[in-house]
């Protein structure tokens, strides 16, 4: 069944934030419904649709920035009460705008994320997890990582209150009281958390799970341990996932997934008599998604996904067709309110440019008096710089509230820029080496310059860091088999210290020191899948790993952090001679696979004159035919992954030099005869050559 659904733009509001949109219950099924929405200015918005216009309830002053909205209610009535969180404080209203609580936290930090069942209250800040029932503190947690959402399974339907924090360190952790009984690992940093069909499902411990970048899970929380039912992957390199929500949007009786996305796009998938989501229905918006809920809002009986955007759009996806049938007379009614909203429309655009007019004049009379005072206007910018598992790149996401006018980039450090399909920019490179790719073992800044599109000009600067192990994400195990290379490091340093060593070295560790004496961090190298363990302590790291180059890498740097800081390190080290083979074994399909590409890429035009010359391809040996057919998909393939084989020769180049570094000989004159090696590769020739050198 294929879903047709069109767009209808309600509303405007601030700036908003992640999950700060919800409509209110129907007072009877399919009954047109209020939305209500907060933002960045402090105000809350509940508007319905009259007449094809958007008409407010009621709306409150400005104030803190609003960080979410939830509704509650007493347990098994309709959940009509409005919650807002912004700062350290949560306020309540009623479905008319009444204000009947003002609750002032006694968290430190602002409110990062809500959930609330019945008078029970779960907040979390950026580390801190509090519970409250009636307002009155009963448990706190504090976790070793940021805290990205929080819910809690349903209480009526469960034995006991079961919160789940979503953590930056791709951790779900499950809360009793104050206490994690179990941790549940996931394939990613999980962003938001929704309950299945929105009450858990048939068990009431389904939980949905959507990460920062693009995947989709589902898992059964028991009380002794999870239940992984099933997980939905980013082959299509999608944003990450901010908002879910569960409605029956298709109309076949089950309930489907809505899922927004921060690259815009708005997703359903159905879950009829399959184990497995099935995509039914996607649609790109041009900025991030951060609300969804399904329900009716533009007229009674047409069901909707309504959707709020970052510059804060409330905007719905109608089952309402466009063009209806109409019976005799309706066709004129149509026109004549078709007339009046254009005529109205025509109307307001007039006043507004009118209204610009003037302020433009009364800027120009102001600048040019003695006292005049030049201020930029502020605006803001919504920015993401994440790992990309797949294919080891890094994504820079900018979103304004205005449009942009350009970007400029500038690093101090060499970098492959790689286009994107959903791209629309013109890229220009300017005069200097232009090598967002990163190279292990070159760290320093990124630095975007955004202007928008504004009187008068301005520009904001955002600076990412480009870490010396920018290749390496979090994992929670890994392969102790392997053989491992060992750095240890002793001094007088105190743990905050060596903590802001491995933050400086390493992507994904919390900028806080965790709690306890000591600290064990797993990664992982997304481009080689190479291990590192960091194991430290108060005066003392180790550090392990599968792979010289990243042992090289931490004993350079870390030696100069501590020599910046004028602190004595004792640098220690083991070196495994078969790590290196080992490393070249993992890197082995990828340069095979690679120099095949290469290879084939290489031959598709020769092949293509051959097939015009000749008029058929008969003549040509099976590989070359396919090698025809497949044209297109090689060189999309090969053109999205530009640097790829310079990028592996990089590598096997360090390893060399690498492990003979660490036996107090420089090799690089060998390094010609190492690449000739690679042109013509061999496995055994090249773990030769590594061995007689």
């Amino acid at each position: 069944m294929d879903l047709v659904l069109n767009r209808a733009d309600y509303s405007q509001v601030g700036v908003t934030s992640q999950k700060t949109m919800k409509l209110l219950p129907a007072s009877r099924h399919r009954a047109a419904q209020k939305v209500v929405i907060g933002d960045h200015d402090g105000v809350v918005l509940c508007f319905g649709m009259k007449k094809g216009e958007a008409v407010a309830v009621f709306k409150t002053l400005p104030g803190q920035k609003i960080a979410r909205l939830e509704l509650g209610g007493v347990l098994n009535t309709p959940q009509e009460k409005i919650f807002i969180a912004a700062g350290s404080e949560i306020r309540g209203f009623t479905k008319r705008g009444k204000q009947f609580l003002s609750f002032e936290t006694n968290l430190t930090e602002s409110i990062k994320a809500m959930h609330i069942s019945g008078s029970d209250l779960f907040l979390s800040a950026s580390y801190i997890y509090n519970h409250y029932c009636d307002c009155k503190d009963q448990h706190y947690y504090l976790s070793a990582d940021k805290i990205n959402d929080v819910i809690c399974l349903p209480v009526e339907r469960v034995p006991q209150i079961t919160p789940i924090l979503a953590c930056q360190d791709r951790v779900l952790r499950v809360l009793q009281g104050s206490d994690v009984i179990y941790e549940i690992e996931v394939p990613g940093p999980p962003a938001v958390l929704a309950l299945h069909n929105g009450n858990g499902g048939n068990s009431g411990e389904d939980l949905l799970f959507g990460t920062a970048d693009g995947k989709l899970g589902l898992i059964q929380i028991t009380t002794s341990k999870p239940v992984h039912k099933w997980e939905v992957g980013n082959e299509r390199k999608r944003g990450g996932i901010l908002c879910i929500d569960s409605f029956d949007i298709m109309g076949d009786g089950v309930k489907d997934l809505l899922v927004g996305r921060d690259d815009g796009m708005v997703e359903v998938y159905s879950l009829d008599n399959t184990e497995e989501p099935v995509l039914r229905f996607d649609l790109a918006l041009s900025e991030s998604v951060t609300s969804i809920q399904g329900g009716c809002v533009g007229k009674d009986g047409y069901d909707e996904i309504v959707v709020s955007t970052y510059s804060g759009w409330v905007t719905g996806l109608t089952t309402e067709p466009v063009h209806k049938e109409s019976g005799p007379g309706e066709e004129l009614k149509i026109n004549q309110e078709m007339q009046s909203k254009i005529s109205s429309l025509r109307n307001e655009l007039e006043h507004l440019q009118y209204k610009v007019l003037q302020e433009r004049e009364n800027y120009q009379q102001s600048s040019q008096s003695s006292k005049a005072k030049s201020a930029a206007p502020p605006f803001s910018i919504n920015d993401k710089f994440t790992l990309n598992k797949d294919d080891a790149s890094y994504s820079l996401i900018l979103e304004v509230q205005t449009a942009i006018d350009n970007v400029l980039i500038q690093s101090d450090v060499p970098i492959d820029l790689l286009d994107v399909d959903k791209n629309s920019a013109v890229v220009s490179f300017s005069s200097c080496d232009s090598e967002i790719r990163s190279i292990e073992g070159q760290y320093g800044t990124l630095q975007a310059y955004v202007t928008p599109r504004i009187q008068p000009k301005t520009c904001q600067v955002r600076q990412y860091h480009i870490r010396p192990l920018s290749l390496h994400q979090r994992t929670h195990c890994i392969d102790h088999s392997r053989p491992m290379n060992t750095l240890t490091l002793t001094g007088q340093f105190s743990f905050a210290e060596v903590h802001s060593w491995v933050v400086f070295c390493l992507p994904e560790v919390p900028e806080k020191p965790p709690a306890g004496e000591c600290v064990t961090f797993h990664f992982q190298n997304t481009f080689l899948d190479t291990q590192l363990e960091s194991v430290y302590r108060k005066g003392e790291g180790v550090f392990k790993s599968d792979n010289i180059s990243t042992i090289s890498i931490l004993k350079d740097v870390l030696s100069k952090e501590a020599t910046k800081r004028k602190i004595n390190l004792n640098i220690s080290y083991e070196i495994n001679e078969v790590s290196v083979r080992h490393t070249l074994m993992l890197i082995h399909p990828k340069l095979e696979y690679q120099l095949l590409l290469a290879k084939k890429v290489q031959l598709i035009d020769a092949l293509k004159e051959l097939q015009v010359h000749e008029g058929n391809t008969n003549f040509l040996i099976p590989e070359y035919r396919c090698i025809l057919e497949e044209a297109d998909h090689l060189q999309e393939e090969y053109k999205k992954q530009p640097a790829h084989l310079e990028r592996l020769y990089g590598m096997i180049t360090d390893l060399f030099i690498d492990k003979f570094k660490f036996k107090g000989t420089n090799v690089k004159t060998k390094v010609p005869l190492l690449l000739q090696i690679l042109d013509s590769y061999d496995q055994n020739a090249l773990i030769a050559f590594f061995d007689a050198a």
